[in-house]
């Protein structure tokens, strides 16, 4: 199985360790190790049909800034001048055009080969547009990592919750906003609670995206479109961020039990990321930087999953469960 990696920042370094420290579970399963072909960060790429050493490649990226010698203006060049059969595309989420993500998946799906992405502004723009496209193609096309990094949510609705009916999901989808309402549970005021998130690594330079809504937003897209099967985009959600939200308001929340929390939400009707009161106690009162959905179903009534949204292994192990279920797919064929 050779696999490329579009985007060499953290969570694609984060891909290349975890498959070279799974190079056993891989040959135990599958009699094979996966291969490495190809990389790319922002500027430069790496290129070696037999597999890339990835110790170097990392080693390379740690010392250097870059993935390797020689630099592109081109991405889509660069894939296709690669042999490989699945693409994994980490590049940074933008959510107004796609990014060059956007168009490194359509062009691996429309040249018939699997993808697997946490990127979430394709997903949020253009869900149904590549998931025809991986259909006509016969791709696989797996997101798993795309909503809470590290927690099981999409898989966990689609496979082991087959067969029921999921009535809601709604949840805490951003850990940034999370750690800062946590914050203001304590008593600090938001501006101090935000100087401590980009202090601890929390928070971008620049929260926008985070504090306003849009990140959440994008995912509670991604659960519409993969969960409930509707057909809809960012520009569909009703956001509310929190940069609204004062000591007052936290102090009338907890006179009466209660927390404030980013929630979005989704249903077959609802579509939405807003501050919410959640009682203290509740699996969604959750403090700190954890992603937490709870899962309304039609037979097993509310089950409740959590796990880091964000982290560079963290992110890699859900691209771990993608991987794996495309190999047994393939292999098995």
């Amino acid at each position: 199985m050779k696999i490329f990696i579009c985007g060499f920042g953290t969570v694609g370094q984060g891909v290349a360790e975890t498959i070279l420290n799974k190079k056993e579970f891989f040959e135990e399963r599958y009699g094979e190790n996966v291969l490495v072909v190809g990389a790319t960060d922002s500027t430069t790429y790496a290129l070696d049909e037999n597999g890339l050493d990835l110790k170097k490649l990392l080693a390379t990226k740690k010392t250097t800034s870059n993935v390797g010698n020689d630099e592109y203006t081109d991405v889509v060049k660069v894939l296709a001048s690669s042999d490989f059969d699945v693409l994994i595309e980490v590049t940074p989420t933008d959510i107004d055009t796609g990014g060059v993500g956007l168009g490194n998946i359509e062009y691996a799906l429309g040249h018939g080969k699997d993808v697997i992405t946490v990127n979430k502004g394709p997903l949020a723009l253009k869900y149904k547009e590549l998931m025809d496209l991986a259909k006509s193609n016969r791709c696989m096309f797996r997101f798993e990592g795309s909503v809470g990094g590290a927690m099981p949510i999409i898989n966990l609705c689609n496979s082991d919750l087959a067969g029921q009916r999921i009535k809601s999901i709604r949840g805490i989808f951003n850990g940034t906003c999370n750690y800062i309402l946590s914050k203001m549970d304590s008593g600090q005021p938001f501006e101090q609670a935000l100087k401590e998130a980009k202090q601890q690594g929390y928070a971008e330079a620049d929260p926008t995206y985070d504090i306003e809504g849009y990140d959440s937003a994008c995912k509670v897209v991604i659960l519409a479109n993969s969960v409930f099967g509707r057909n809809v985009t960012f520009d569909d959600v009703d956001i509310t961020g929190i940069t609204s939200i004062n000591a007052d308001a936290v102090a009338l929340a907890k006179s009466s039990g209660m927390v404030i929390r980013l929630i979005g939400e989704v249903s077959a009707t609802k579509l939405e990321v807003a501050p919410r009161l959640i009682p203290k106690g509740h699996p969604l009162s959750l403090a700190g930087t954890l992603n937490t959905a709870e899962i309304i179903t039609e037979l097993a009534g509310p089950i409740t999953v959590s796990g880091s949204g964000a982290g560079r292994l963290e992110t890699a192990s859900a691209i771990m469960s993608d991987l794996v279920a495309i190999m047994d797919r393939r292999l098995g064929e």
